[in-house]
């Protein structure tokens, strides 16, 4: 069993900002500085230090050259790395800035942007010590830069208070911005893992299923030997019904391996059926069997807890025009979310767990109730959502053995369980049991047509089965 996935957050030697991302960011932000300061100086005409300004750009630039040799493209930077790299950024930054202007320069709300790329890619302790490099930066251009260039002799000043304001601003922005853009990067790594958990377990019910082409190949790999098995048995049959003196138990013998080795031979031949040819016992699962297959491992093995489980027909009190109990399509998804969920109301559940199942010709539905303490209101808008658990990490309830779990204490045991089974056309409805009574009612609804089989093929099971008993 593969172990339970967790990703929670950045550790602090984690990093997800590789060398090229950061190279090609910051060969925009050079270009991005070049043009524009070519265009003040030779395009609007404004005297500012050239010079200057071109060599704190191209010690960018050589950065850059330098990043790009000694590291391939693939290179994931340590956190420690790549937050001295974005510190550089925000030091060639300011100083540009206090050539040109200061917080009186328009450009200055780029201190915004090294610290959304940390956010986004960096641990939160990172973040915050460039977010404090970015604001002591702004804090120092408010009042030490030179002069904004403008249009001589006239001379470009603005009052303190409005200085203040664009500080503010860009702090803010700031902030904001960094929050916003780790909480979106969290919950996509979080979406990320919970997804993966979910193939793990997929992937799990796929083995199984490919068991049946394992079980085809030694079918048709034994095919052969038995052929010659029922040969040889009839032969020796034929001469021993021709022979005197021979020991009748003999004869008897050779019949019953004759007979045995043709019985092995039909069941050969149901295992190596085509899946248009399947066995209709196994591909057809009545809404009775669904049930008692998802709760036979807790039913069995928990002893403390009550399960029961109830059918009925007629959704609204009335019997349907068909009362056919409803025949669906055996989905080892469905069995493995209706388990989870059972799983989970026995952990919870005090004294007894119920599942009743209804159905009209409308639609089916199964609702599994239990006597626990009910889903807390805080979560009741969230759970389902990855990682989103009312239990602590790891702490599954020992009666029913739920050891190797994927996602066990995560919160992922439910968002798992709640995907497959609206991958099978069903819709799941949390709700807490009416007053006085306690406990947690989940529900689990399915239009008829979704649930069942085609109808020949579910009669044709049913009376197959009545055939056979």
């Amino acid at each position: 069993m593969p172990p339970p996935i967790e990703l929670n957050s950045l550790g602090p030697h984690d990093s997800r900002l590789r060398m090229q991302t950061i190279v090609r960011l910051r060969w925009f932000g050079v270009l991005g500085q070049l043009g524009t300061v070519l265009a003040v100086y030779f395009g609007l005409g404004y005297d500012l230090p050239l010079g200057w300004c071109l060599l704190l750009i191209a010690l960018s630039a050589w950065l850059n050259v330098g990043l790009r040799v000694l590291y391939p493209g693939r290179h994931r930077l340590s956190p420690a790395f790549a937050t001295a790299v974005l510190a550089c950024d925000i030091a060639t930054l300011a100083a540009l800035l206090y050539l040109t202007g200061g917080l009186e320069n328009p450009f200055a709300l780029l201190f915004i942007a090294p610290v959304t790329v940390s956010a986004a890619t960096l641990p939160v302790r990172n973040t915050i010590a460039l977010g404090i490099l970015a604001i002591a930066a702004a804090s120092l251009l408010v009042a030490f830069h030179m002069p904004l260039p403008w249009y001589p002799p006239a001379v470009f000043a603005v009052p303190w208070i409005y200085k203040a304001g664009v500080w503010t601003a860009i702090v803010a922005g700031m902030l904001f911005l960094a929050l916003y853009t780790a909480r979106l990067s969290r919950e996509a790594r979080l979406m990320s893992a919970a997804l993966a958990a979910s193939e793990l377990v997929l992937a799990r019910e796929q083995r199984l299923h490919a068991l049946d082409g394992l079980a085809a190949a030694a079918a048709h790999e034994l095919g052969t030997p038995l052929a010659t098995i029922a040969l040889v048995t009839k032969e020796l049959e034929r001469e021993v019904s021709s022979a005197s003196g021979m020991a009748p138990h003999i004869a008897e013998d050779i019949t019953l391996l004759r007979s045995q080795a043709e019985r092995c031979r039909d069941i050969l031949r149901k295992l190596t059926r085509s899946p248009g040819e399947q066995d209709p016992h196994h591909v057809s699962l009545p809404l009775t069997q669904l049930i008692q297959e998802a709760a036979l491992p807790y039913t069995s093995r928990t002893v403390h807890i009550d399960i029961t489980t109830q059918l009925s027909r007629g959704g609204n009190g009335a019997d349907p025009a068909d009362g056919r109990e409803p025949i669906g399509e055996r989905r080892p998804g469905v069995i493995f979310g209706l388990g989870n969920l059972i799983e989970n109301a026995v952990d919870f559940a005090r004294k007894k767990v119920e599942v009743s199942a209804t159905w009209d010709e409308a639609e089916v539905s199964i609702t599994i109730a239990d006597d626990g303490p009910g889903f807390s209101p805080e979560i009741m808008d969230t759970l389902g959502d990855p990682y989103v658990t009312t239990r602590p990490s790891g702490s599954r309830s020992g009666a029913v053995g739920n050891a190797g779990r994927v996602g066990a204490g995560l919160g992922l045991g439910f968002f798992i369980a709640k995907t497959l089974l609206e991958r099978s056309g069903g819709v799941v409805t949390l709700a807490n049991q009416p007053a006085p009574a306690t406990g947690a009612v989940v529900k689990i609804t399915w239009p008829r047509s979704a649930f069942d089989l085609p109808a020949h093929t579910a009669v044709g099971s049913s009376a197959e089965l009545a055939a056979s008993l």
